[in-house]
C-alpha cells in the first residue's frame, strides 16, 4: 500500500500525542492536550508557585526584620498588603466588567450585610497572617517552617472537637512524627542559641489559626456565592478595617511617623511588592491544584518549604546541627506522609464508600 510522505508538522505532532497512525486518520479532535504541553504546564505552574510563595517570605522578612530598614511596625505591614489585595481585587473586577474575556473575576459590590457575615472568619484570618508575620520577625527564614508545623495537627484536633469527625490510627502515626519533628527543632535553636520563645509562640498561634480559617472558610463560603475571590475581597476589607484601632493602640502608626525611610520611594515599592506577592500566592496556588490536584499541591508545599529552607540557610550563611535538620525531615516527612495517608484513604472511600462491620468498629480520634 502507498503511503504519502509524513511532513515534518505531522511528524511533531505524533510524537508530541503519542499517536502510532501515520496516515493521520486517528481523532484530532478529541480535545486531549499533547502530553509534553501538559508536562510543560505543570512545571511552569509549580514553578510559579514556588518561586512566589519563597519569594514573599523572604521579602516579608526583610520588611519586618530588617537592620537596614530598623522598622517594627509588623502590623502595620499585614494591613498595608491586606490593602494593596483590595485594591487589586477591585482593579480586577472593574477590568473584568470593562473588558469582558480578558480576565475571569467576579464582579465585585461592597455589601454591609455581606460584610457582617464574613466578620468571623474576618477576626481568624486577621489572627492568621498577624501571627504569621509576627513569627517571621522573631525566628529566622529557616526555622520558619518548623515553627508553623503544627497546622496538620490542629487540623485533626479540631476537626475532632467542632466537626465530631474521627481519623485513622495511620494518620495519628503521622501527626506524631510533625510533633515529634517539631520539639526537637525547638530543642535544637535552643541548643544553638537562636531560638526566640515569643517568635515559636507566634508560629503555634498562627499554625492554630490556619486550622480555623479552612474550617470557617467552609462555612462561610455561602454567603458569598461560593466564590474564594468575593471571600478574600471582604476578608481584607474587614481586617483593613479592623487593623486600624489596633495600629493606634500598639503606636505603630507613631512609629511610623518617626521612621527615616517614610518617604523612600524603595520602602514604599518593598512594600507593594510584598502586596502583589501576597496576593499573587493565592491566584498561583489556585493554578497549581487546577492544573495538578489537590494531593500534588500539598505535596508541592512540601518539597517547596524543603527548597525554602536550604535556601536560607545557604543566603544567611548558617551552620545547623545533625538532629536540627531531622527535626526539619520529620516534619516534612510527616506532613508528606499525613498528606498521602489522608488521599488513600479518600481513594479507598470512593471505591467501596459502605465500611465494612468490622471497620466499624476502629477507634479514631
Amino acid at each position: 500500500m502507498n503511503r504519502a510522505p509524513l511532513k515534518r508538522s505531522r511528524i511533531l505532532h505524533m510524537a508530541l500525542t503519542g499517536a502510532s497512525d501515520p496516515s493521520g486518520e486517528a481523532e484530532v479532535g478529541s480535545g486531549e492536550k499533547p502530553f509534553l504541553l501538559r508536562a510543560l504546564q505543570i512545571a511552569l505552574v509549580v514553578s510559579l508557585y514556588w518561586v512566589t510563595s519563597i519569594s514573599m517570605v523572604f521579602l516579608n522578612k526583610y520588611l519586618l526584620d530588617s537592620p537596614s530598614l530598623q522598622l517594627d511596625t509588623p502590623i502595620f505591614v499585614t494591613f498595608y498588603q491586606c490593602l494593596v489585595t483590595v485594591l487589586l481585587c477591585k482593579g480586577l473586577s472593574a477590568l473584568a466588567v470593562c473588558c469582558p474575556g480578558t480576565v475571569d473575576f467576579p464582579a465585585l459590590r461592597l455589601d454591609l450585610r455581606v460584610a457582617r457575615s464574613v466578620l468571623p472568619l474576618s477576626v481568624v484570618f486577621i489572627g492568621m497572617i498577624t501571627f504569621n508575620n509576627l513569627c517571621l520577625k522573631y525566628v529566622g527564614v529557616a526555622f520558619y517552617n518548623v515553627g508553623r508545623s503544627l497546622t496538620t495537627v490542629f487540623n485533626v484536633l479540631l476537626s475532632y472537637l467542632l466537626l465530631k469527625q474521627t481519623t485513622s490510627f495511620y494518620a495519628l502515626l503521622t501527626c506524631g512524627v510533625i510533633i515529634g519533628g517539631f520539639w526537637l527543632g525547638v530543642d535544637q535553636e535552643g541548643a544553638e542559641g537562636t531560638l526566640s520563645l515569643m517568635g515559636t509562640i507566634f508560629g503555634v498561634l498562627a499554625s492554630l489559626c490556619v486550622s480555623l480559617n479552612a474550617i470557617y472558610t467552609k462555612k462561610v463560603l455561602p454567603a458569598v456565592d461560593g466564590s474564594i475571590w468575593r471571600l478574600t475581597f471582604y476578608s481584607n476589607v474587614n481586617a483593613c478595617v479592623l487593623f486600624l484601632p489596633l495600629l493606634v493602640l500598639l503606636g505603630e502608626l507613631r512609629a511610623l511617623w518617626g521612621f527615616a525611610q517614610l518617604g523612600s520611594a524603595h520602602f514604599w515599592g518593598m512594600m507593594t511588592l510584598g502586596g502583589l506577592f501576597g496576593f499573587a500566592v493565592g491566584y498561583v496556588a489556585g493554578l497549581q491544584i487546577k492544573f495538578t490536584s489537590p494531593l500534588t499541591h500539598n505535596v508541592s508545599g512540601t518539597a517547596k518549604a524543603c527548597a525554602q529552607t536550604v535556601l536560607a540557610i545557604l543566603y544567611y550563611e548558617e551552620t545547623k546541627s545533625f538532629l536540627w535538620w531531622t527535626s526539619n525531615l520529620m516534619v516534612l516527612g510527616g506532613s508528606s506522609a499525613y498528606t498521602w495517608v489522608r488521599g488513600w484513604e479518600m481513594k479507598k472511600l470512593q471505591e467501596d464508600p459502605t465500611p465494612k462491620e468490622d471497620e466499624k468498629s476502629t477507634v479514631g480520634v
